[in-house]
């Protein structure tokens, strides 16, 4: 009996980590559905698979642009299958310019400018309002010119201002 129960502990140990994973994922599931509302709302689609579909694009593709701890902070920021398109992505060969990812990624889905335009700012108005300013400033500092008003903001201000004022 003794011998019986010991058998039975490492299997109510693997049942307990599966039901804290189950748990996990039902989270993380519900928090990407509610980021995916969110892009939804913002983008004015008309389905949440169009508004996923635009979040894979450009998170994918920005995770290629930005680098080091900024990405790591965006990504801890998003909700799970969010951060991991973000991580999982190759760095870019250069540094591209707000207009230049835009173009790149009208180029890789196939769109206009003006509707790739729209996608990326419908999901980087939702990646800022979870990031925070002093983490999007962060981010904004390591981009070359042109993601603030993809991220919702004026560019305004110069760059060496920007970091004096942080």
């Amino acid at each position: 009996m003794k011998h019986s129960r010991s058998l039975a502990q490492p299997t109510a140990a693997v049942s307990g980590a599966a039901a804290t994973a189950a748990v996990s994922a039902a989270d993380d599931t519900g928090a990407f559905g509610h980021f995916l509302e969110q892009v939804r709302y913002e983008g004015a689609y008309p389905t949440r698979e169009r508004a996923e579909e635009a979040v894979r694009h450009v998170l994918a593709a920005l995770g290629g642009q930005i680098g080091g701890a900024e990405r790591a902070d965006l990504a801890a920021c998003l909700p799970g299958p969010a951060a991991r398109l973000l991580t999982r992505a190759r760095p870019a060969a250069q540094p591209l310019s707000g207009w230049e990812f835009v173009q790149e990624l009208t180029a890789r889905t196939g769109g206009s400018p003006a509707t790739t335009r729209w996608e990326v700012g419908a999901v980087l108005h939702v990646v800022a309002r979870g990031a925070g300013r002093e983490l999007l400033d962060r981010v904004l500092r390591s981009l070359p010119t042109g993601y603030a008003l993809l991220f919702g903001r004026s560019e305004l201000v110069g760059r060496d201002d920007l970091a004096s004022a942080a």
